[in-house]
């Protein structure tokens, strides 16, 4: 059942995620602040089942996570396309030891980027994430983001494999610079 929106106009995929990851057991959440996730990271925050951690990178989210596996929890990983670069070489330890992992990405560097910086990580997402074998599956339409974290959370958790859902700049909206 999808949480009620925030507004009237508010996206309801924050909200279907949140059914997604209840519906498959999550109990860690490990996030480092991102704007795109912060409805998903506040449903996670006040359910009493979930253990929220807002870390200070991304890659302790990817140990964190280890960790909870072997401790019996299902995680998730949330975090923006720009931080992928800073866990790479902590994946590498995930695809070794068949950890499942599950990360949610939120793009940058895409349609309607303000931010040159956010650019070229933005490109290389799905590459870089691939390259250390992590599996990659797109969501570029808000009606679709929801049946994508289920597949790739069955893929994950079923399959004991590192994937990551990109959720496209057009479903999170493209930021605005103001002077």
């Amino acid at each position: 059942m999808a949480r009620k929106k925030r507004g009237a106009e508010a996206p309801t995929w924050p909200d279907e995620i949140y059914d997604v990851l209840r519906a498959v057991d999550v109990r860690q959440v490990a996030y480092v602040p991102d704007a795109g996730h912060s409805r998903l990271i506040a449903a996670c925050a006040d359910d009493p089942r979930m253990h929220t951690v807002s870390l200070t990178t991304e890659e302790e989210g990817v140990a964190l996570l280890a960790g909870a596996w072997l401790g019996g929890q299902r995680g998730v990983l949330l975090m923006q396309s720009s931080g992928v670069g800073n866990c790479i070489n902590m994946l590498g330890m995930i695809e070794e030891c068949r950890f499942p992992l599950l990360a949610l990405v939120t793009m940058r560097g895409e349609w309607g980027e303000f931010n040159p910086w956010q650019i070229p990580m933005g490109q290389g997402t799905a590459a870089a994430l691939g390259a250390v074998g992590v599996i990659t599956q797109r969501a570029d339409e808000p009606g679709r983001v929801a049946e994508t974290v289920v597949s790739a959370a069955r893929l994950a958790f079923d399959g004991s494999r590192a994937v990551a859902v990109l959720i496209g700049q057009r479903v999170i909206g493209t930021k605005e610079f103001k002077k």
